[in-house]
């Protein structure tokens, strides 16, 4: 099937697993993707239900799905967002509006998506279905190695102890109303993989006091990173390292409140690869791989 994939987007695609798997990069553009020809204008009370009566057309379904193969990463959704649909619209929904979750209308602080979940993804992808030209909003990323670096060996060594819980965004909340706060859990594993989600993991009240001030530690690390922004147009496609780094959603100016409302991103959940994937097969949905129980 790969053989009928024009060979410039194939060494895209491998030159980006190369450079995550030698840490190399991660995160990484490539633009003028091919979309779907009609983007329907999809009603803000309940953008996904609408999505479903008007789009007949998966052409950018299609390029996620064939990204993640060539890339070796397999898909990953949920049970409870979106029917278990392993393609995601980042879109505002009006009732959370300014709210802290990814369908609002609001800025996002630096966060790994699905921070208080056990099963996260590795990587996000994100196309751009819908951005308007006037509007500046920016995707920031943070590596966590730059973090790790900023921070001293004594707070290191507390970030990797499980002193520290996240509360549920709204959106996971509603979606399944079991959700409140995750297990206590570290925020560094690995050599730099992060758990975190600003404003919403905080210290266990047991937690020593050399955790709080690693925790401080912490978000000064952050400020001290570099962070790295892209503004993603239409037709773009933005993929990076969801636990090996931090990103948010900065709005810088916004001409036109409701055009920026409008903005569409079709986004996708992966595994590393499909050892990782296999190894959370104890969370599927009904034996549907990659569709984990939430």
């Amino acid at each position: 099937m790969h053989s009928q994939v024009p060979q410039r987007f194939v060494k895209a695609c491998q030159l980006i697993s190369d450079e995550r798997a030698r840490h190399q990069q991660k995160i990484h553009v490539i633009r003028n993707c091919p979309m779907d020809q009609v983007i329907p204008e999809l009603d803000p009370d309940d953008p996904v239900s609408d999505k479903h009566l008007k789009k007949n057309k998966f052409i950018s379904e299609a390029f996620l799905e064939l990204f993640a193969q060539l890339t070796g990463t397999p898909l990953l959704s949920y049970e409870t967002r979106n029917q278990g649909d392993f393609f995601t619209d980042v879109i505002a929904i009006k009732k959370y509006s300014g709210q802290l979750t990814g369908f609002s209308d609001s800025e996002l602080v630096f966060h790994n998506d699905r921070t208080a979940h056990k099963v996260r993804a590795d990587y996000i992808t994100l196309l751009g279905m819908r951005c308007p030209d006037d509007d500046l909003i920016y995707t920031g990323y943070i590596d966590g190695a730059d973090i790790v670096n900023n921070l001293e060996p004594k707070h290191i060594a507390y970030l990797r102890e499980p002193h520290f819980y996240t509360v549920f965004d709204v959106f996971s909340r509603d979606m399944n109303k079991q959700l409140s706060t995750s297990e206590k859990h570290p925020i560094l594993s690995n050599l730099h993989s992060i758990r975190f989600l600003d404003t919403m993991t905080c210290v266990a009240e047991e937690a020593p006091l050399e955790a709080r001030d690693a925790f401080i530690a912490f978000k000064s690390a952050m400020t001290r990173s570099q962070c790295k922004r892209h503004r993603i147009l239409t037709g773009d496609l933005l993929t990076f390292a969801n636990q090996d780094g931090l990103h948010n959603r900065e709005k810088i100016d916004i001409l036109n409140p409701e055009s920026a409302a409008a903005r569409w991103l079709l986004k996708t959940y992966a595994f590393k690869d499909s050892r990782t994937a296999e190894s959370y097969e104890a969370y599927w949905a009904n034996n549907r791989a990659g569709c984990v129980i939430d």
